[in-house]
């Protein structure tokens, strides 16, 4: 049990890390912003509390002296300054290697810790702990002047039926609370039952206590910050005298005191199993959404094969239930992707940190922005954004955008923009990387291809080719290596994943102006609308979020041609490829054909199949290490009659034909040439 607690505390100081670095980052740009020092205040004191309840001293102990640095600036006494703030970052990223040591990943380098909590001291003016100095007062222990007057409050803490169960531990809490001053308190037994009656989870002992001190109640009501939801706690101030302990009053005495505070849960000592379930969200491991998602998978699976059996049986009972199985599935099925679908705010958000940190090593000034924050993608796509986004962001840092001096001279304003952005589209999502910068060099792109003899030197190209060439592995025009970029690496890395993702990726660039890239997403990888269909014998899905329409294509249309394969689709001609012939599939010629015309990155481009069999829920099912170098195919999925129909990329299958036609062109031409004889 207390595994799960740690794994719990764990995840939830790692949410809490990055929505801290986002308020310090936010304060960094609005320093005098007294709600940014609270929710940092808060934020660092709830991973001190939780941290000592489930033991993470090591953390709890360091995060503290940061907290007392922002307590300090919540009271006044400091300043929010630029080295506070990069300090602050720095701790947390200490923070983070400390849990992960725990964890078992990796190690924290204690020298770290110790230099940032001297540059804290030093920052802060607190003697170091080898320096001989006088006993602290409460009043300085929490940063107070020794002069401010100590007052009385009366403190009733009384835990809730599932206190122990989430882990806390309310002696921690009392230890916490004499480190403010002076504390008397006196424990209520009462409702302590029969030992044969005694839950061992649930705490039957709550406490009165007076607390001498000079802080506020709002600071004493902190300590509670990460229990005060799972209790029912009293702060009020004592006007005269404070009673002293053994004079305490009762359970029953202070009853109508803890009255005048509502509570927020049942009354205290009731059975876990009488507690109502208000709790509007539950954390579910994502190995047990994965199972759950991959049982749906198969329900469908199972569904097809029961409706095809149901369409051979031609009998109306077996049919009715087929249906109202496909409608349940279907239901099913939308629940299960919903449930998997998370906002990419989390993802964006820390890459805040990254621009901040390169913008200071780089010495540019540069904002990032959001747009489309609570765009909802499946979390596996989302969990292998990072990397591209990441590489992304590092090329506009040190390639897009110019130095001060630079946008200055180009009249641009002095602060640099990268804006991320998403949005949906249809079945996929939008997602997009742009900054103001100087923009791409087409020349420079061209003639390093020539150079690295990825392109002929006559070649023509469109502007959109010119920029996919960046994509290649190792590409890069810079002059010079740097330890942000300029090895190639980087965009390789950008389209290698999201290949992997079935996605696509579109550059576009202005001079002077920026660049922007996109990053065509599915929503995604578990189970997608595809269209089935069939070529010779055997059948193929295609992914129906790209395909925009189906027409037919009769031999008359081929004759008028002329022997090119173009299809006029209302007056526009586009390119297509008969897929039997390109899979090497024997299959005769038929009078009329299918065309499904599709949305590619090369734009709209026809697949010439025998026959369309209509919708089709398809469960992807990844190939064997066998077929990873098969690209036209994206996977495979289990029909209704049990066979195997393979998924095409339809992508990678225009690019693939494009780029075959293009080499044959240029063999031609070589081949064409007159042969010089010496």
């Amino acid at each position: 049990m207390i595994d799960k607690f740690k794994q719990a505390f764990q995840e939830e100081a790692r949410e809490n890390l990055v929505q801290l670095e986002s308020v310090l980052l936010e304060l960094s740009q609005t320093p005098n912003d007294s709600e940014l020092v609270g929710k940092a205040f808060r934020g660092l004191h709830t991973i001190k509390g939780s941290g000592m309840m489930f033991g993470f001293d090591e953390v709890a102990a360091f995060t503290h002296h940061i907290e007392t640095a922002f307590d300090a600036v919540r009271s006044g006494r400091l300043s929010a300054t630029p080295d506070l703030v990069n300090l602050a970052l720095g701790a947390l990223d200490q923070i983070k290697a400390m849990l992960d040591q725990a964890a078992g990943r990796g190690a924290a380098d204690p020298k770290t810790a110790e230099e940032i909590l001297a540059k804290l001291r030093e920052l802060t003016g607190t003697p170091a702990p080898e320096q001989p100095a006088k006993p602290a007062t409460s009043g300085e222990r929490h940063g107070k002047p020794e002069t401010a007057p100590a007052k009385d409050w009366h403190i009733r803490l009384q835990p809730g039926a599932d206190l122990l169960r989430n882990g806390a531990n309310p002696l921690l809490l009392i230890r916490e609370l004499r480190q403010m001053g002076s504390l008397r308190l006196t424990a209520n037994t009462d409702a302590i039952p029969p030992l044969a009656e005694i839950d061992p989870d649930q705490c039957y002992v709550s406490w009165d206590m007076v607390l001498s001190t000079p802080a506020t109640g709002d600071e004493i009501r902190d300590t509670f910050i990460f229990v005060e939801d799972s209790c029912e706690l009293v702060i009020e101030p004592i006007a005269g005298p404070a009673t002293p302990p053994a004079e305490l009053a009762t359970v029953s005495e202070v009853a109508p005191v803890a009255q005048a505070a509502k509570p927020k849960y049942p009354p205290w000592g009731r059975r876990a199993s009488d507690t109502p379930d208000n709790a509007s969200s539950i954390r579910v491991p994502a190995a047990k959404l994965d199972q759950f998602v991959n049982l749906v998978g198969e329900l469908v699976t199972v569904q097809a094969r029961l409706g095809e059996i149901a369409a051979r049986c031609e009998d109306a009972d077996m049919a009715a239930v087929s249906e109202e199985v496909e409608r349940l599935t279907g239901a099913l099925r939308e629940s299960s992707m919903n449930i998997r679908m998370l906002p990419i705010r989390g993802t964006f958000e820390r890459f805040r940190r990254l621009v901040y940190d390169l913008a200071r090593d780089l010495r540019k000034n540069v904002e990032l922005t959001m747009e489309g924050a609570e765009t909802e993608l499946d979390k596996t796509v989302i969990e292998q954004l990072n990397d591209p986004l990441m590489h992304l962001i590092r090329n506009s840092m040190d390639h897009g955008i110019e130095a001060a001096e630079a946008r200055s001279a180009a009249g641009k304003p002095a602060k640099a923009s990268i804006h991320l952005s998403a949005r949906h589209s249809g079945a996929q999502v939008l997602i997009c990387v742009a900054d103001d910068g100087k923009g791409i060099d087409r020349e420079a792109v061209r003639t390093r291809a020539i150079e690295r003899g990825l392109i002929a030197p006559e070649a023509q190209l469109a502007e959109s080719e010119i920029f996919s060439l960046i994509l290649a592995p190792g590409f890069s025009t810079a002059k010079e290596v740097t330890d942000v970029s300029g090895r190639g690496v980087g965009m390789d890395v950008v389209h290698r994943n999201v290949e992997a993702l079935r996605g696509t990726i579109e550059i576009a660039s202005q001079p002077g102006q920026g660049t922007t890239v996109t990053l065509r997403l599915p929503l995604t990888l578990a189970i997608i609308d595809g269209l089935l269909v069939r070529v010779g014998k055997t059948r193929f899905i295609l992914p129906l979020a790209n395909t925009v329409e189906c027409v037919e294509l009769t031999r008359r249309d081929v004759e008028n041609a002329h022997g090119k394969r173009l299809a006029n689709i209302r007056g526009e001609m586009v390119p297509y490829v008969r897929l039997s012939e390109y899979l090497g599939i024997q299959a005769e010629r038929q009078e009329r054909e299918q065309v499904m015309i599709a949305e590619t990155e090369h734009g709209r481009f026809g697949f010439v199949v025998d026959q369309v069999l209509g919708d089709h829920q398809t469960v992807i099912k990844n190939l064997g290490r066998l077929y990873r170098n098969v690209h036209a195919v994206s996977g495979a999925t289990i029909l209704g009659d049990g066979t195997v129909a393979l998924i095409l990329d339809l992508h990678r299958l225009a690019q693939d034909v494009i780029r075959t036609t293009t080499v044959n062109k240029r063999s031609n031409a070589r081949s064409s040439r007159p042969k010089v004889v010496a």
